[in-house]
């Protein structure tokens, strides 16, 4: 069956119509004549096939069925101009500035980002990475991802996700481990954080590397992973944020033991003023991360 489309321009004149009670004075808001509004009108009434108004001596009243459609209009109109005003405020903060460590970034943010889009596709986000040292106020950042305990100085901080490290090598290396301390046979990567390798073998029931160890330290987990899939060394780093490379075989964890330093955090300077955007992409990430 051809469905009929009414023209949207009648259904304004007779909304405006309806609301004065007069052609003359909807012609004015509208910016229309007067012999407009009133085809308009006689052109829906027509296709509805039912009078809208009745003309009496002092202007118009309206029918049973104008004023049956005149609250449907209302709505609706009311419904589509508060959409186009949140368009028309949402190129005021379209732009949404957020730091994040590029480990959680490469893990993480960048395979969920087409998700934000889609989503809300009037901010336009704009990432830069860092590894975990970072100025927000000196680069005007609304957002900071960290990796920590929470705990910075003047700042709001919104649990995210855990972090937990572990040894993570190629499949090649892996075959030569036989128990945590075969580790030590090999060069250790790890991030400038120099307690992770430490406190990760206190955990596993062993001694610590000595101070002369073979150690090449990274200041992005990213890069220490390139190192670790080329076979240079035993890598310490986040394990849930490297699945890509579980998966496509790349890189295995060949212990099972891991521990907990510290988590992801989305952090704002408590001086940087809250906007509708900063709002949205806060709780699209929580949700994310639940």
């Amino acid at each position: 069956m051809t469905r009929s489309y009414i023209p949207l321009n009648s259904l304004r004149a007779f909304e405006a119509a309806a609301r004065h009670l007069s052609f003359t004075h909807a012609a004015i808001e509208l910016n229309v004549t007067h012999s407009a509004i009133s085809q308009q009108v006689k052109a829906l009434e027509e296709h509805l096939n039912c009078p809208l108004f009745v003309r009496v001596s002092r202007g118009l009243r309206l029918t049973t069925e104008g004023e049956s459609l005149l609250p449907v209009l209302n709505d609706s109109f009311d419904r589509i101009a508060g959409m186009l005003d949140r368009f028309a405020v949402s190129h005021e903060r379209e732009k949404l500035k957020v730091g994040v460590v590029g480990t959680f970034a490469t893990g993480f943010l960048l395979p969920r980002l087409e998700d934000f889009r889609r989503c809300y596709p009037y901010i336009d986000l704009q990432l830069s990475t860092h590894n975990n040292r970072v100025d927000p106020a000196a680069e005007g950042l609304d957002y900071t991802i960290r990796y920590g305990n929470g705990a910075w100085h003047d700042t709001d901080a919104t649990f995210l996700c855990s972090a937990p490290l572990a040894p993570l090598c190629s499949p090649e290396l892996a075959a030569a481990l036989r128990t945590p301390g075969d580790i030590l046979q090999f060069t250790l990567l790890r991030s400038y954080r120099r307690d992770e390798w430490n406190s990760w073998f206190e955990a596993a029931g062993e001694q610590s590397p000595s101070p002369t160890h073979r150690v090449m330290v990274f200041d992005s987990s990213v890069t220490m992973l390139e190192a670790a899939q080329a076979g240079m060394g035993v890598a310490i780093a986040p394990v849930n944020m490297f699945t890509h490379l579980f998966n496509s075989e790349r890189i295995t964890q060949p212990f099972e033991c891991e521990i907990n330093l510290g988590s992801y955090w989305l952090t704002r300077l408590q001086a940087r003023p809250q906007t509708p955007a900063m709002d949205d992409f806060a709780r699209w990430l929580v949700n994310q991360s639940l």
